[in-house]
This record gives structure tokens, sequence and C-alpha cells, in this order.
């Protein structure tokens, strides 16, 4: 596996995460201001209670989305406003979607590198605002229908429930089994142009991909 500052084989090392999702942070932060930004969460030594900042998963809090009812064929993405709601103080991470039903429901979405797989893996749940979770088929309500038609249709992507890895509650999360191999065909399609991709291009192009399955977009100026 390259350990480098370019990827090969479609994995990353936990420092090469770490820059990637930095680099990707940073991206998001200037050229996707309609959104708040990611933030770095570093993990805690439970023994010594001191923070690794070099380890760690990015978190997007204090987003608000609202589903429109009359989306065109060509933008189902869920749209953004450009404020952010201030959370109640039991609520952290959150994303408030307005479904059909006007009822709020509240997303979480964190990016944590797999030590199995050695690819990042998008995290996320949904709530209600008491709290109670949301199940899977009430979360693709929420969706856009282009993504639930990704879900159905891709054999790279597919959600699967079980414990955050950090957080030892349950979340949701979209399997990674798949992500080596489909950053490898994009990463071999840089070499065909001359060039390899980049590390901290790597969280760039996987979200450009994932985020889709989701309802969120990356700007394509993040791509450059």
């Amino acid at each position: 596996m390259n350990s480098g500052r370019e990827v090969s084989d479609g994995r990353l090392t936990v420092e090469g995460f770490s820059v990637a999702a930095r680099a990707f942070a940073d991206k998001w932060k200037i050229h996707n201001q309609s959104f708040p930004p990611w933030s770095w969460v570093p993990l805690i030594n439970r023994t010594l209670h001191l923070s690794n900042q070099e380890e760690g998963y990015l978190s997007l809090e204090e987003i608000l989305i609202l589903s429109s009812l009359e989306e065109s064929p060509e933008d189902e993405s869920l749209n953004v406003a450009t404020d952010c709601l201030e959370k109640e103080e039991s609520v952290d991470h959150t994303i408030l979607v307005q479904n059909q039903e006007n009822e709020a429901h509240y997303y979480d979405f964190h990016i944590v590198y797999s030590s199995s797989y050695k690819v990042p893996v998008l995290y996320f749940r949904g709530y209600c605002s008491g709290g109670q979770p949301l199940s899977l088929d009430v979360i693709k309500k929420d969706l856009p229908s282009c993504s639930v038609s990704l879900l159905h249709e891709s054999k790279w992507t597919f959600i699967t429930q079980e414990e955050h890895p950090y957080l030892n509650r349950p979340w949701f999360k979209l399997h990674p089994c798949g992500t080596e191999d489909w950053i490898k065909l994009l990463s071999q399609s840089s070499i065909s142009t001359g060039c390899q991709m980049p590390v901290d291009l790597y969280l760039v192009s996987w979200f450009s991909v994932v985020g889709q399955v989701v309802g969120l977009r990356i700007p394509l100026e993040m791509l450059n």
C-alpha cells in the first residue's frame, strides 16, 4: 500500500486519512459556504484523558436542510438553507430535515476511518425532535428520489446498521466493502492521464460519490 502523498491502490493509512480529512474540511469551508464546516474530532485516550490530534473523525454540525415537495427532476438534491438553526441543548451534531409531514427530523454525519478496510466510512443517524431514532424506511423518505435510486442500483453502496466505533451507539453506515475498488478505478484513471491521485483529494473524490447517497453534493470546485 502506498503510504506517501499519492493513492494508487484505493486505500489510506491512518496518517493519510488525517491529511485527507483536513484537506477535505478546508475545501468544503471555502467552496461550500451554504453549509457549516466539518469539524475534526480528536480521539481521546480514555486512560490518560488526553486527546490525540492525529487520530479522529470528521463531524458535520448545525445544517438546516429542507426537503422540497416541488423538486425539479434536474435537481433532486436536498435544498440547503443558508441559515443555521440554534440547536436545543440536548441535541448535538444535528442536521434538520423538514419531511413531507412537516415533522422535524435530525441527522448526524461522521466520516470515520476503518482500520479493517483502510478507507473512510460515512456513519449517520436520524431521529425525531423528541430523540426517537428513525428507521431506515423513514430515512429513505427524507432522501431525494435520486439517492434512493442510487441505493437500489449501485453495487458500491448499501446501508447497514452497527455500533459507532467511538460512540458505542447504533448508527447507520454506508458499507465500505466496495470503496477500495472504485477509488482504485479513479486513481488508475488519473494514472492513465499521467498523474496519480494525491492523498489530499482522496476524501473529496470519495464524498463526491457517497455524499449523493444521503442527498449531499459537493461543488465541482472542490475537485480541483
